[in-house]
């Protein structure tokens, strides 16, 4: 799972989806429970052309069956992009790769040159291909007017939970009206199939896969339905789809409040920390009563005021990087408001934002009503004093609350990998538990490895080159790091990460 850097604040754009022939698929029953395997018929092909940001890119379309369970139904299209090998004389086969989310997009992330390193580059095609429902491919679209007005989801009463269910239910009807019938199977199973047909046009007899965040999910999942397809596989800063709901939300909020002890650590040792010396969890819990009463003024934004769930939201996007410098003057701004006519510093990103149709697809998170529903809540602030709950974890439950689509893939065990697996998660992430990746590097068997990077932040590849230096030599060579292996952590420089 990945915050969004910014708030959506583009109108929302008309689609039109146009259905034409395409080959069908001829679908092999595995005869094992598991989705059976896709085979496309010779003529499948990917139409391309020079990505218009980089015409070194090459962006393709392909059209793909809209339910996988009926193939030869209606059709929707996939965007990918493909950067080709800098150095085709050492290429090594076609990695793709995707950012996570679910929201983010895989093309963007092609065309990014900076998103891999520069040997990865020259040896691998970096593919991406974005997901159904997100980005180029078959975008869900929802009225932003409607988005914006989402009930924070800490209710304090039965009848602000049912608002919460009322709410869904009115904004699943209004996405569903805009977006086509990828609205619908917008689940990771589909995703994955859909990399299958990918993989089968592309001609390639094996991919490598690079996952971060919720794209580490799309990995497993691949791993399991396909991997004699599969030479090498990378999970950073990883998701547990076999973990309970009640686990998944305590596990979640530990590790959000492991990220702001981690704050407060920084500030107690670097004099930089414009707080350093006062008591940061005192004036925390003094910002939280006040935004639960309604008088905490934005500090940014005033006279707007800033509810709990706002506060909670700005330090959890705050410890994506880590940015603490910019959230110790958030937090002081905030205490005091600037004098009117003083120049605000910008704020702090705010809220990370996710599908649920995609999450919602993807994950049993039955609360049992509103008494459960609290319960939960309490048990997180218990586990989570300062941070409450997990942001991102909670908004998954709650926006699943009177959803009209039942999961089709819901958590279930987890099959032992076949083949080398490459795990690496921030031991202090507050987006993907450090415990999701270490539950899961033990369900995958000894062929998989976990990569510790002792630091701080999401997404471990970016943060520290230690780390991606063992990523590299593992695709290169399917070189696993020695059991118990960590990379040091690299204290963060102000506005950016280390």
């Amino acid at each position: 799972m990945r915050a969004l850097a910014r708030p959506v604040t583009a109108a929302i754009i008309t689609l039109t989806t146009l259905f034409g022939y395409a080959p069908q698929p001829v679908l092999a029953d595995r005869g094992t429970g598991v989705p059976p395997r896709v085979r496309y018929d010779s003529a499948a092909v990917i139409t391309w052309e020079p990505c218009p940001e980089d015409a070194l890119v090459q962006c393709g379309t392909m059209r793909v069956p809209a339910d996988w369970a009926a193939p030869y139904s209606q059709q929707i299209e996939i965007s990918l992009a493909r950067r080709p090998a800098s150095d085709p004389s050492r290429r090594l086969g076609v990695l793709m790769v995707n950012p996570g989310g679910p929201g983010a997009s895989a093309v963007t992330m092609a065309l990014d040159v900076e998103s891999v390193s520069t040997e990865v580059a020259e040896r691998f095609d970096i593919v991406g291909i974005d997901p159904r429902g997100v980005g180029r491919s078959a975008p869900i679209l929802c009225d932003q007017a409607l988005v914006d007005t989402k009930p924070a989801p800490m209710p304090v009463s039965e009848s602000g939970f049912a608002q919460i269910a009322t709410f869904n239910q009115r904004l699943a009807a209004d996405c569903a009206s805009r977006s086509g019938p990828a609205f619908y199977h917008a689940d990771t199973i589909s995703v994955v199939r859909d990399m299958e047909a990918v993989r089968v046009a592309l001609g390639e007899p094996q991919i490598n896969f690079y996952g971060a965040s919720y794209g580490t999910l799309i990995g497993q999942l691949y791993s399991e339905y396909y991997p004699r397809n599969l030479r090498a596989l990378v999970l950073d800063s990883v998701m547990d789809h076999s973990v309970s709901a009640a686990d998944f939300m305590d596990q979640a909020a530990e590790a959000a409040q492991d990220s702001f002890d981690e704050f407060v650590a920084w500030c107690a040792r670097d004099s930089r920390c414009v707080l350093r010396g006062r008591d940061i969890k005192s004036i925390w819990a003094q910002l939280l009563e006040r935004a639960a009463a309604g008088t905490l003024i934005d500090p940014y934004d005033p006279p707007s005021t800033l509810r709990a769930w706002d506060l909670i939201g700005a330090a959890f996007s705050a410890f994506y990087d880590p940015q603490w410098y910019s959230f110790a003057h958030y937090v002081q701004d905030a205490e005091q408001p600037a004098p009117a006519g003083r120049r605000a510093r910008m704020p702090v990103d705010l809220t990370p934002h996710s599908f649920p149709a995609v999450v919602c697809q993807d994950w049993s998170l039955p609360v049992d009503g509103y008494p459960g529903y609290r319960e939960r809540l309490r048990e997180m602030a218990v586990r989570a004093p300062q941070m409450l709950t997990s942001p991102l974890v909670l908004t998954a439950t709650a926006g699943c609350l009177g959803w009209p689509i039942p999961p089709s893939n819901p958590q279930r065990p987890i099959q032992p990998a076949s083949g080398p697996v490459l795990l690496v998660n921030a031991r202090h992430d507050p987006a993907t538990a450090y415990a999701w990746a270490r539950q899961l590097t033990d369900k995958l068997g000894p062929a998989a490895r976990l990569l510790t990077y002792e630091g701080w932040g999401h997404v471990a590849y970016s943060h520290s080159r230690c780390v991606s230096g063992a990523v590299d030599r593992y695709l290169f060579d399917l070189t696993l790091p020695e059991p118990g292996a960590s990379c040091p952590a690299i204290e963060p420089e102000p506005y950016g990460v280390g």
